[in-house]
């Protein structure tokens, strides 16, 4: 396989999980710490640790100690222009839908 088509896929690969996909949006407006992500995801810390380390080892996330506290941002903001074509096409997909639904209940 081409080591290109490799690393793509192990990068998009990295976002094709609801919880990622959430730790990124959440992060969209600044850093934020495992527990502040732990309380407004509402997802075990162990799990959240296990995603973060994913989206880190993808190059996706960095993370920064503050004391006591482990701080996650995002490295480069470029993730938002890769996601923003992808919520257009799924847009789109739904009017689709609509539209079918809308004519079957047409006599």
């Amino acid at each position: 396989m081409d080591m290109v088509l490799k690393i793509k896929a192990d990068f998009l690969g990295a976002l094709s999980h609801p919880v990622r996909l959430a730790i990124i949006e959440e992060l969209r407006e600044g850093s934020s710490s495992v527990g502040r992500m732990v309380e407004r995801l509402r997802v075990e810390q162990s799990s959240l640790s296990k995603h973060l380390a994913i989206l880190r080892h993808a190059g996706i996330v960095d993370s920064r100690r503050e004391k006591a506290t482990v701080r996650y941002s995002i490295r480069d903001r470029d993730i938002f222009r890769v996601l923003r074509p992808i919520a257009q096409i799924l847009r789109k997909r739904m009017e689709e839908g609509r539209s079918v639904l809308a004519r079957l209940g047409r006599p």
